[in-house]
This record gives C-alpha cells, structure tokens and sequence, in this order.
C-alpha cells in the first residue's frame, strides 16, 4: 500500500553545470503532473512526465528541476543596434520625466544580451535521467513508508468493524423474536384471543422477509473479505476501496432502518464511525 504523500530531492553535478531536483506528491483523485524546468531542460518534460506515470498510480506530483551553468563554451554578445534604440528612448524618457535609467534597466531588455553558441541540450540528459530516476525512488520509498503506517490503521479500524458486527449478529435472532412478539400482541389486541396459527406464521414470515437483517450481514462480511484482500494487494487500491466503503455504509443504513433494538443500532453507529475513519485514511493512498 503507498500513500499519495512524498517528497524525493537529487543534485547531479559535473564539471560544467549541475541540477537540481525534487519532487513532492499530494493528494488527488487522479494522477496530475506540473513540470517546473529551466529553460534549457523543457525538452525533457514528456520523458519525465512518461518517466512519473510508470513509477505513481495518483496524486498531484510537482517535479522541479533547475539548471546552473559551471563551466560554458558559449560567449555573449551585445546587441549593439537594439542599445542604442533603447538609449535614444531612455534619453527621451529622462528628459521628460528627470529619471536616469539604471544598468538594470538595460541587463533586463531581452534579447540585449545573447549567447554565440547555444547548448545542445542532450548534454543535459544524463544529469536529467539521474536526478529523475533518484527522485522518483525516494518518493515512492517515502510514499511506501507512509502507506505502511496507513495499512497498519486500517486493519486496525477493520477489527472494530469486526467487533461490531459480531455483536449485531450475535443479537439477530434476539431481532426477530422481538418482531415476532409485536405480532402475537398486535394479533391478541385485534381478535381479543389468539389468532389462528396458519395467519400468525403467515404474518410473521412477511414480516421477517421484510425485517431480517441477515442478507445485509452476509454482504458485509463478503465486503470485509475483500477489503482485507485489497489491503494486502501490491497495486493502487484506493479508488477500489473507496468504493467498497461506500457499499458498506449502504448496508449499515440498511440495518439501521429495519432495526428497533438499541444495541443493534449502537452497534452500527460504531461501524458507520469505523467507516468514515476508512474513507479519511482511504483518500491519502494511491
């Protein structure tokens, strides 16, 4: 089981420039990347956008990686002819209005100063492939660490579910003797004297059918099988178990409506609590 939360960093250097790396992962319901790269690296960005939908089921992944230059064969060149142009407008603007410009004014003109020789980027791919590959191992050793403590939780929250449905079975049978005391009396109270045989077990058998809790204590616990099952599953299972939750507390409800025994319905209450404590865990795991 991983958990959707981590965080991996990686700094490849040689001798003529380094990256930087990392990459955190939040929650999300579904797998949502963003790409934050220096100008030179966003080449890269559908191999490393292929490269995190191998290795992350869901989340929403922000990778960075900077470039910083060590050592470059290129050179820089002025723009002579784009300067004066600009000297001519600042001359005006600082005429009109008294204000200077400033060596930061002109360094931030783009396109003032620009390089003879661009990189190639594949010099880049090496430093690229490793600071993802680092990355992405020690996001998924985070996310598996976090996912294990969240396993633990669950299967601690599924023996109180547990619990509690062994108690509503246990007093099942105590649920239809008490509707079928109902009956005798509502029967006694109609006729004055005890009603035929045949009609009472006629009655009492629709009203069982209607009633019975036992269908909807059965399909739990084919539910509880398979949550254990996905538990132990080496896969992203979060949606699955989202959806298996959502099934339980329909039979919960469904108990709870046909159920006028206190201890029944303080019992499903504990597994309706049990349930939404799931559905939190549940939403922090691929």
């Amino acid at each position: 089981m991983r958990s959707m939360t981590g965080y991996g960093h990686w700094t490849y250097r040689n001798g003529s420039f380094a990256i930087e790396a990392s990459a955190k992962s939040y929650n999300n319901r579904y797998l949502d990347i963003s790409c934050y790269l220096s100008p030179a690296l966003q080449a890269f960005e559908s191999h490393i956008d292929e490269e995190i939908r191998k290795a992350v089921g869901r989340g929403h992944i922000d990778i960075s990686m900077k470039l910083h230059m060590i050592q470059s064969e290129a050179s820089l060149n002025l723009d002579r002819g784009l300067l004066s142009s600009y000297i001519s407008i600042y001359g005006d603007i600082a005429e009109a209005t008294g204000c200077r410009p400033s060596f930061s004014d002109y360094a931030s003109i783009e396109g003032l100063i620009a390089q003879d020789k661009e990189a190639d980027g594949e010099v880049f791919r090496e430093g690229v492939d490793e600071c993802l590959s680092h990355c992405l191992a020690m996001l998924c050793e985070a996310k598996d660490r976090e996912g294990e403590g969240t396993r633990q939780d669950l299967e601690r929250l599924a023996r109180s579910f547990e619990d509690s449905l062994a108690a509503i079975e246990a007093r099942s049978a105590e649920l239809e003797g008490h509707y079928s005391r109902l009956l005798q009396e509502k029967f006694d109270r109609l006729s004055g004297e005890k009603p035929d045989q045949s009609v009472f077990m006629t009655e009492l058998a629709a009203i069982l059918v209607r009633y019975s809790i036992n269908e909807e204590l059965s399909r739990l616990k084919v539910h509880l099988k398979e949550y254990h099952k996905l538990l132990a599953a080496d896969e992203p299972v979060g949606k699955k178990l989202d959806f298996l939750c959502q099934e339980m507390q329909r039979e919960c409800n469904t108990i709870a409506s046909k159920s006028q025994l206190v201890e029944i319905n303080l019992a499903v209450v504990s597994m309706k609590d049990n349930i939404e404590d799931i559905r939190e865990q549940v939403r922090n795991i691929e």
